[in-house]
């Protein structure tokens, strides 16, 4: 148990570490919500966290694997998609490349807790017979 606590936030920080640099992204662009740039890098990076945090922090309370991808993926996206309807009520630029990488960095996140999760339970006696 105490594994998974350490190695969810573990995967979170080397996420972050291996996020490419997108400074050519950044120079002056025709486009001005270019899919490559520090923004999308932003919202990848914080819906990986927020996926595999939520997830992990719902292992003590359900043994049900669709119920916590559900909880992560669900608090993820429900931020991502909250972030967007205030760029759009008039207090930043809403975007659904913005939300895409919410999306993608929400199923990255997850998919590293049940992977971790799933590496690290332990295996289940079978029943006798």
């Amino acid at each position: 148990m105490r594994a998974r606590w350490i190695a969810l936030p573990l995967a979170a920080v080397l996420t972050l570490l291996a996020l490419p640099t997108t400074a050519h992204a950044q120079q002056a662009s025709p486009d001005p919500d270019p899919w490559l740039g520090r923004d999308k890098a932003l919202h990848f990076t914080a819906s990986t966290v927020l996926g595999g945090s939520a997830y992990a922090i719902s292992v003590p309370f359900t043994e049900r694997l669709a119920e916590r991808i559900a909880l992560g993926a669900g608090l993820s996206l429900a931020v991502g998609a909250s972030k967007e309807l205030f760029d759009l009520a008039g207090f930043g630029h809403p975007s659904w490349k913005d939300f895409t990488w919410d999306v993608v960095g929400t199923a990255v996140g997850v998919g590293i807790a049940v992977t971790l999760d799933l590496a690290f339970r332990l295996p289940q006696p079978a029943p006798a017979r």
